[in-house]
């Protein structure tokens, strides 16, 4: 069973991808930016963008009935590996312990201007 998850309460796609895709209890989580979905404008600095991160992807797994808990994977792509530790904290108050598995990456550019972007997978039981 394949379905296509799509909440309001995320930003809606800005290309050629779904934001999640569910196959089976297995949701496939598309990279969140710190767009806010109400008016898709960037969140202003670091701080705000990674809160924002978070709150679109909680929001897109919370449309597939599922929880932050039920993060199994994360990978964080930032444009400054400075920031590693202000995104260890802000994780931790979305990302309940046990922690997922994660990685974390700096690369060169993001989509819109973006400083952070995140995406996972997450084991979903319920609808």
């Amino acid at each position: 069973m394949r379905q296509v998850i799509a909440t309001p309460n995320a930003p809606a796609a800005i290309g050629t991808y779904s934001q999640a895709v569910r196959a089976g209890n297995t949701l496939y989580l598309s990279g969140q930016i710190g767009l806010d979905p109400a008016t898709m404008t960037m969140a202003d600095g670091i701080e705000a963008q990674a809160h924002q991160v978070f709150k679109n992807l909680r929001a897109v797994i919370n449309e597939a009935g599922g929880e932050m808990k039920d993060v199994v994977k994360l990978n964080i792509f930032l444009t400054d590996l400075g920031h590693f530790a202000l995104i260890n904290d802000i994780m931790a108050q979305y990302c309940p312990q046990p922690y997922p598995a994660r990685a974390a990456v700096q690369v060169s550019a993001l989509p819109r201007g973006a400083l952070v972007e995140a995406d996972g997978v997450a084991v979903v039981d319920s609808y």
